[in-house]
Formats: C-alpha cells, structure tokens, sequence
C-alpha cells in the first residue's frame, strides 16, 4: 500500500485517497457510538492527523487481516487511550492531508436506516457504500472523457445492478442503438466498472491478494444494506 510507504508525494497522494474513501465511514461509526457532531468531526480529524504523524500505516500487516479491520481497530484504541491527548490537532488543525468536504457528513448520517446496526456493521455497509459511489464517479468521468456521459448516464443502472424498468430495446430506441448494440455497450461499461473497482479496491489493502476477497466482502455488504433501507 502507497500511503503506508515512505514520505513522498505519491504516499502523500495515496493517504489522502484513503481519507476520502474512510473519513465518512469512520464518522457514521463515532457518531452511532454516541459521540456529537463536532465531537465526532473533530476525533476523525485528529485521528487522520495522528496516522500520518506517527506513520501508522507502515504497521499495517496483510497477515494479519484486512486493512479496514486494522484501520477501524486503530481508531477504537485511538479512541480508547489517546484522543485527550491528541486535541490540540482541533478542528482545522495538525498537518493538511487532503482535502475533504466535511460539511455535508451530518445530512447523509441523518439518512441512514433507522436499524439496529451496531457501529461496526455501519462503518462496513458506509465502506461499501463509498468504494461504489467513488467506482461509480470514476466511470462516469471516463465516459464523459470519451465521448458517451449519454451513453452513461442512460445505461448505469445496468451497469450496477441497480433495479430498473427500462428493457433493453427501450434503452436502445433512446440511443439510436440496436438491441444487440446496447447489450454490448452494457458489457463493455461493466467490464470498466469491474476494473475501476478493483484499482479501487486495491488502494485499500495492504496485499493485492486480499482484493477478490474484499470485492466479495463488499458486494455481500451492500446486498445486505439494501434489504434493510427504509
């Protein structure tokens, strides 16, 4: 894993994809554990901060399970033990890692399914949540850079698995495709989206190997999450 590397760019760059991918995670996680908004700002912030501060990442070991059971073991023992020793990275504060837009973490928790999920369960439905929102972005600007953001936008529910009402052959009519022209546009965006998803993926483990592994995991995550939205 980059951001677990030695101090350079490219790690600096990496640190800063895996805070956007787990900032909200972590949030919906200390906010379902009771803590405030601005508390719960403020601890992921400070946490972020004290990962790059004492190199955290370079202990991640890939034998000893996934990295986002390492990262949330990390923020619990953070939790625990250090956070009233690490407030002077307040809110703003510490070293810059990447710039993430913290102002609307509040609306999306408040849309969360009034279940019974425990922390834990929600911090791995908003993980998988996030890799396929961010997935899902990635191919869109791949579309828009070649030409076919209609093509896209029009087909991305097949893409995704998404339930849609729209057979093929309307799909194809608003396009000006075939039925057959549409299925192999549809196979061609999946197989981007299954690349997308595992360079995605891979950004987050700390051992190529566990990619199909967490690929599984998500799906089956996901699968679950949707059976249990209001």
């Amino acid at each position: 894993m980059t951001a677990g590397g030695p101090r350079t760019p490219a790690s600096h760059d990496a640190m800063g994809t895996l805070c956007q991918i787990y900032w909200y995670p972590l949030y919906a996680y200390v906010r379902r554990f009771g803590h405030s908004v601005e508390a719960s700002e403020d601890l992921v912030q400070a946490f972020f901060v004290r990962i790059l501060e004492k190199d955290t990442l370079q202990h991640a070991d890939p034998e000893r399970g996934r990295f986002r059971s390492f990262l949330l073991a990390s923020l619990k023992h953070f939790m625990a033990n250090e956070y009233n020793r690490a407030r002077a990275a307040k809110r703003g504060g510490g070293e810059p890692i990447a710039s993430i837009d913290v102002s609307g973490a509040e609306g999306r928790y408040a849309l969360e399914p009034r279940d019974e999920a425990t922390p834990e369960r929600l911090f791995e439905r908003q993980w998988a949540l996030t890799i396929l929102l961010r997935v899902q972005a990635r191919l869109r600007s791949v579309s828009i850079r070649s030409g076919k953001a209609q093509l896209f936008e029009r087909l991305k529910d097949f893409v995704t698995g998404e339930e849609t009402d729209i057979p093929y052959r309307e799909a194809g009519e608003s396009l000006g495709m075939s039925d057959g022209a549409v299925r192999v546009a549809i196979h061609r965006l999946r197989r981007r989206f299954r690349e997308l998803l595992r360079d995605e993926i891979e950004q987050t483990v700390a051992d190529p190997a566990e990619v199909d592994d967490e690929i599984r995991f998500m799906l089956a995550t996901l699968a679950t999450a949707g059976g249990s939205r209001r």
